[in-house]
């Protein structure tokens, strides 16, 4: 399921980002407290302006933070711009349950529909395996090879254009995983 980052959410969002694995792409390192709580203020920051931000993936049975998902413009790496990035993370426990597809597929029929976009770019390093297989399970093409323009590691951006989503539209529009609310974008 997904919904907005919520201030309560940070202990266990702090939890997940002390993952090493976590922020291993591109970081190859976990966050501090100082550092997610940073990125928790820049994410509702985002709500409140009405840009695209990621939102909380959630177990529907629990309401478990289990990491995050959404659309971002992909300012870090400029070459690329204008764009809207989708991306996800989530904690270790939670990887190859199909979360990270779920959640993408709800992003990208929202920027699709909702939003109006026409292209959508996913970015990640080669050795992300799992990433890479998530994209291409979404109908990511690969768009071009570069560098992290700080931490010099070799980045593939990858892209899917309105028309050529691999998965139905209704992947993610389940009772337990709606789309993103109309209030990230």
């Amino acid at each position: 399921m997904l919904r907005p980052l919520e201030d309560g959410d940070l202990p266990r969002l702090t939890v997940l980002h002390e993952q090493e694995s976590f922020w291993h792409y591109p970081f190859r390192r976990a966050w501090s407290a100082d550092e997610t709580g940073a990125f928790l203020t820049r994410v509702q920051m985002a709500y409140r302006d009405a840009t695209p931000a990621v939102s909380a993936v959630v177990l529907a049975e629990t309401n478990e933070l289990v990491g995050w998902a959404g659309l971002a413009v992909p300012t870090f790496l400029p070459e690329i711009l204008p764009a809207i990035e989708v991306g996800w993370r989530l904690g270790e426990q939670h990887r190859g349950r199909g979360f990270a597809t779920e959640a993408g597929a709800a992003w990208i029929t929202y920027g699709f529909d909702a939003m109006g976009l026409d292209r959508i770019v996913s970015i990640y390093q080669p050795e992300n395996i799992a990433s890479g297989a998530v994209m291409q399970r979404l109908g990511f093409r690969f768009e071009r090879r570069t560098l992290h323009p700080v931490l010099g590691v070799e980045l593939h951006v990858m892209s899917l254009g309105r028309g050529e989503r691999a998965l139905s539209p209704d992947v993610g529009r389940s009772s337990s995983s709606p789309p993103p609310s109309s209030r990230h974008a």
